[in-house]
């Protein structure tokens, strides 16, 4: 039995001791001629690398947005939270806050409200992004999931660029509307040029790289566990290439 083989029986075997992947799909894999490696990263047959990649940024852009669009999600996640404007004194607050913003229970309920807001713009950059993954020109697909922990979000960043922000804006204006129950109208009349519009661009500038923060968390966590995803084409990618 040459080299080649015994590595695909080892390669399914490995695949086999997952117990949350379907048993019948791995030994369809191996039937139709085992696992191959290209550039010390291992594939499935009927896939390329190039699949693999956009199998990582769909499952991680999936994880960020289903809780980035729940309520809370942007504020209830550090990572994700975002800050109030300058003007209203960021997110600590400063002597710009004016003083409809000087109780911190208010300044907490207005941050909140601002975190929802972005919400609604999430909503509109998920299936975006979704389908900017299936159409996007990939070259130098091994070097990416060769990479760092984010490389893949890092890649999918650089090709939508500023994109996604027009995509998010009419979601933002939307939310500016739907979650503004006085104290943001309030909030943006008490300080001196500053309107709703600055308001938006603020929190769609945000909003935008709290989405790629938490992509790219998902990515890590995935390429640090790619078992845990049930997804053969990732394990055998990552695990595998381990």
């Amino acid at each position: 039995m040459s080299n080649v083989e015994n590595q695909i029986i080892e390669n399914s075997r490995i695949l086999m001791d997952n117990r949350s992947l379907n048993r019948r799909d791995i030994l369809s894999y191996a039937m139709l001629g085992g696992l191959f490696t290209v550039s010390g990263c291992a594939s499935l047959p009927g896939f390329g690398l190039t699949d693999t990649l956009r199998r990582l940024m769909t499952l991680s852009s999936q994880r960020a947005f289903a809780q980035l669009i729940e309520p809370g999600g942007f504020y209830d996640d550090q990572l994700t939270r975002i800050a109030l404007p300058d003007q209203f004194g960021g997110g600590a607050g400063s002597s710009l806050l004016s003083a409809v913003l000087s109780s911190g229970k208010v300044r907490t309920e207005l941050q909140q409200q601002v975190n929802r807001v972005a919400e609604k713009g999430a909503e509109r950059a998920a299936p975006f992004v979704a389908e900017s993954i299936k159409t996007i020109g990939i070259e130098g697909a091994s070097q990416i999931i060769r990479g760092g922990p984010s490389a893949a979000t890092d890649f999918l960043r650089g090709n939508i660029g500023n994109n996604l922000i027009g995509i998010m804006v009419p979601g933002i204006d939307e939310g500016l509307k739907l979650f503004d129950n006085g104290l943001i109208s309030r909030a943006v009349r008490s300080i001196a040029g500053f309107d709703v519009g600055k308001l938006g661009n603020d929190i769609v500038g945000k909003a935008g790289n709290s989405i790629w923060s938490a992509i790219g968390r998902e990515e890590a966590a995935i390429r640090a566990n790619p078992r845990e995803t049930g997804d053969p084409l990732l394990i055998a990618a990552f695990a595998l290439a381990g």
